[in-house]
């Protein structure tokens, strides 16, 4: 059986975005599931459009989403060189060779010597091939015009450089986006021409926004480039498992799947040929399972450069581990720390009327006699540490003679603003004993004059009676 041997083929006029990094992903995972090769080749022969950083953006973020090939241009191997512009001697070498032999002919510029050589087309032949992705495809040759192989610059074109390349670094099969269908004809012809074995073609479906557009560079709505998910602190794990399921589907329910086991369940007949949702919700759920996944100190690394940034002190290592414990659960990506931090801190403490009515399953009574008991109880206490408010929210449910759901869930409600949420005596020392006091003293004063308000509309309706 001829060794596996699939490859990624970039031009570095871009950075890797989430279209190129799954094509990537998909040979990687092809390759390394059936014990085969991977490559890496640097398709730069759109001089022009070629960007600064473009390489090192493709090869820097393959590396951060874990993968890893065994030939390319940062590495070498028997096949190279891995730079097409370093390969245009073998290029001039074929396309004379078809010249020669009248399988392709000279298209001199008007007024000029310059030339570009064009393929001629056979007339009257049908190409066909077996796609893993969508089965048998037939194209007839009178669809395609005699096409260039060489520009007049002597530069070769896309579907020219890429089959001499794949022939002589022995790709076997070749997985690409669908936007390619229409130019295999073209290298079917030279494969033909030479009397050279086809690789097996899949061609991937599109990946799609939430309106089902094909997502492009200029959809401003949807982050494109990997870099910028770095940026954002998405962990390169849950990144490599989002992509795989971008139009392929593993056998079973699971979907938070390991390097390990996408490369032992990958199976290439499973790749979908209808378009894939780019769901950035199931991109966030994705991530906040790796984020779950973190150790502590898993967690500071990701977190504690966003609160650097945003120019928030962290006072001491235990002030941090509170931080992170209580939003661990909440988090889908790293910068999102910042944002949760605001929410928790800010000084325009508000309750809103849907958490206040949270409140109307208890008695009036009990609320404020367990507000007030812990008001006392908090402006005398040390406010050390959260085993010790541990110990006074229970010594404040004794004295008042309130205990379970009663008790904490005002004292919740009347220090972060919500009804539901983390250990409550960690989000206590979080907040500061002034903080605290603060706002139970504020949540008091909003119940009591809810109830004065609703007495006084009670009689002025007894009197309208």
């Amino acid at each position: 059986m001829k060794k596996i041997r699939a490859r990624y083929a970039p031009s570095p006029t871009g950075l890797l975005h989430i279209g190129n990094a799954r094509t990537a992903l998909f040979n990687y995972l092809f390759a390394r599931h059936h014990g085969g090769e991977f490559i890496i080749r640097i398709e730069d022969t759109d001089v022009a459009r070629n960007v600064a950083g473009g390489e090192e953006s493709q090869l820097n973020y393959l590396k951060w989403l874990g993968m890893t090939w065994d030939e390319g241009p940062d590495k070498g191997g028997p096949y190279g060189p891995y730079h097409q512009l370093k390969r245009l001697d073998l290029y001039k070498k074929y396309a004379d060779e078809l010249l020669e032999r009248g399988l392709a002919y000279k298209d001199y510029k008007e007024g000029s010597d310059r030339y570009a050589i064009r393929f001629k087309v056979p007339a009257g032949k049908t190409y066909t091939f077996d796609d893993v992705i969508r089965g048998s495809l037939v194209f007839e040759s009178k669809e395609v015009e005699d096409w260039i192989i060489v520009k007049d610059n002597g530069i070769p074109t896309y579907n020219f450089a890429v089959v001499i390349d794949d022939h002589f670094m022995e790709i076997s099969h070749v997985f690409r986006g669908e936007e390619h269908i229409t130019n295999t004809p073209k290298q079917i012809m030279v494969y033909e021409a030479f009397g050279w074995e086809v690789p097996t073609f899949g061609h991937m479906t599109i990946i799609v926004n939430e309106n089902k557009k094909k997502l492009s560079k200029r959809d401003v709505n949807t982050i494109q480039f990997i870099s910028d998910y770095e940026k954002m602190g998405y962990l390169p794990e849950a990144m490599l498992n989002f992509l795989s399921l971008l139009g392929w589907s593993p056998t079973g329910d699971k979907e938070i799947l390991s390097h390990n086991e996408l490369v032992s369940l990958f199976d290439e007949h499973k790749l979908s040929a209808a378009p894939s949702y780019f769901d950035k919700a199931k991109l966030a759920f994705i991530n906040s399972k790796y984020i779950k996944q973190l150790d502590m100190e898993g967690l500071k690394k990701l977190c504690v450069p966003f609160l650097k940034e945003a120019g928030i002190e962290i006072p001491n290592e235990l002030w941090l581990e509170n931080l992170l414990s209580i939003f661990k659960d909440r988090i889908s990506y790293g910068k999102e720390i910042v944002k949760y931090y605001n929410e928790f801190f800010h000084d325009d403490f508000k309750i809103t009327d849907e958490v206040l009515n949270e409140l109307n399953q208890f008695a009036k009574e009990d609320v404020l006699k367990v507000l007030e008991a812990f008001k006392d109880a908090v402006n005398q206490s040390e406010f050390t540490d959260a085993t010790a408010l541990e110990v006074l929210i229970k010594s404040v449910g004794a004295e008042s003679g309130v205990k379970g759901k009663t008790l904490f869930m005002p004292l919740r409600i009347s220090t972060t603003g919500e009804a539901h949420g983390p250990s409550l005596p960690v989000s206590l020392i979080l907040l500061g004993k002034d903080k605290v006091a603060q706002r139970i003293s504020q949540t008091i004063n909003v119940i009591k004059g809810v109830t004065l308000w609703k007495n006084y509309y009670r009689f002025l309706q007894l009197q309208l009676s």
